[in-house]
């Protein structure tokens, strides 16, 4: 009897998490690996938020919220939207989810039939293929470089629409490259956009508040693309909050209304005390958000420079989020002292966490495979130490 369904043997495995699981469990058997793989903050949830989630058990917020989310938080959401988005939406359009993966997993799955295409610029995030699938969908993607900042043209997203296109994916803040679409190269994407309107889009704005660069534009501020887009985001990476689960999707109202039904039936609302916690986040103080984006402004800056010393490593300074994703096939081919030839961007990460003791990711899972990501999600002194061990470990590369 053949037990598992092809739908979950045709799903590949989170690289990002499985990498992190595998430094996890080297530092269980006494190791010291420094990782470079998780796209986590390292700081604490500020105290405010946690206060708000004391607060929300001791007045016993402990029954089933509503599935969409609380009142109170979509509210919190539709504000925000307005005052740092300019983007007008009703409570009725979010839906609060566990997370914003499952926010953008649900939107393709209320979206796409079998055999529909779906637009995805690489690198991409290493689940947007898997959610495709599990949606049977098909996904095409756009190939970018580093010549071009990991950014798509108007062109390219021209010639990649066919008939049987439903979706194009967009990330901005880019997780793995750190690439930020300017408001002028998003108007020439929506301008294209404009003459296809069956095309509906999904805008991941996760990272919005990690920018270096200013404000964060966003495809949702052109107005005919009002009726047609998924806006996701989430507390997760701007508020240290990525144990919370708490994302969300701003949407047109008959698919708000398809998720909200779709979310019923698989997991009902997200925790009731993470909900009180991110409405504190989206209410309250906002200079946390400041200073731990300073702090990674910081870090990028000396991660940046560190790995401009490695031999073969061609960087991209990133605009925003806390990754670097720089060029790393001057080491393909070369062989290990054990023996062990480097084929891939895949071996050069495994290379580095057996060897150096630095985890990180190979850019095969974001569809680069030239590149390899490395988080900067953590201090200073781990960041200098971790880029002391690479450089030694690639140096014994022959």
């Amino acid at each position: 009897m053949n037990l598992l369904s092809a739908r979950i043997q045709n799903l590949a495995e989170s690289e990002t998490l499985a990498m992190s699981q595998r430094s996890s469990e080297l530092k269980a058997s006494g190791i010291d690996v420094i990782n470079l793989s998780v796209g986590e903050p390292d700081f604490f949830t500020p105290k405010h938020i946690k206060e708000a989630a004391k607060e929300a058990i001791d007045s016993n917020f402990s029954f089933y919220p509503p599935v969409s989310g609380y009142l109170t938080l979509r509210k919190a959401i539709c504000r925000k939207l307005l005052e740092t988005n300019q983007l007008q939406y009703t409570p009725e359009q979010i839906i609060c989810s566990n997370g914003a993966k499952q926010a953008l997993c649900e939107t393709l799955l209320c979206l796409i039939n079998t055999g529909d295409e779906v637009i995805i610029p690489a690198p991409y995030w290493v689940s947007y293929i898997e959610m495709v699938k599990l949606a049977e969908g098909k996904e095409v993607i756009i190939k970018t470089d580093i010549n071009n900042n990991f950014k798509i043209t108007a062109e390219q997203l021209r010639a990649a629409i066919t008939s049987k296109t439903k979706v194009f994916m967009l990330c901005s803040p880019s997780n793995p490259s750190g690439s930020i679409y300017t408001r002028e190269e998003l108007s020439a994407l929506a301008e294209v956009l404009r003459e296809f309107p069956d095309v509906f889009v999904i805008s991941d704005e996760i990272y919005e508040y990690i920018s270096y660069v200013g404000k964060v534009s966003s495809l949702a501020t052109h107005n005919f693309l009002k009726d047609r887009i998924a806006v996701i985001n989430g507390v997760s990476k701007g508020y240290a909050m990525t144990g919370w689960r708490i994302g969300w999707v701003a949407t047109p109202l008959v698919l708000a209304r398809a998720i909200a039904k779709l979310q019923g039936q698989f997991t009902s609302a997200a925790s009731s005390i993470a909900q009180k916690a991110a409405e504190a986040a989206y209410c309250g103080d906002n200079s946390c958000v400041e200073q731990m984006r300073k702090s990674f402004e910081n870090r990028r800056n000396l991660i940046v420079t560190l790995a401009r010393q490695i031999p073969g490593f061609d960087v991209l300074t990133p605009d925003g989020a806390f990754y670097i994703f720089p060029v790393c096939s001057y080491y393909f081919g070369k062989t290990t002292p054990e023996g062990k030839v480097i084929e891939n961007s895949s071996d050069l990460a495994m290379y580095l966490l057996d060897n150096a003791h630095v985890a990180s990711v190979g850019g095969d899972a974001f569809g680069v495979g030239e590149c390899i990501r490395f988080s900067y999600a953590t201090s200073e002194e781990l960041i200098t130490k971790a880029f002391r061990r690479i450089d030694g470990a690639l140096r014994q590369l022959k």
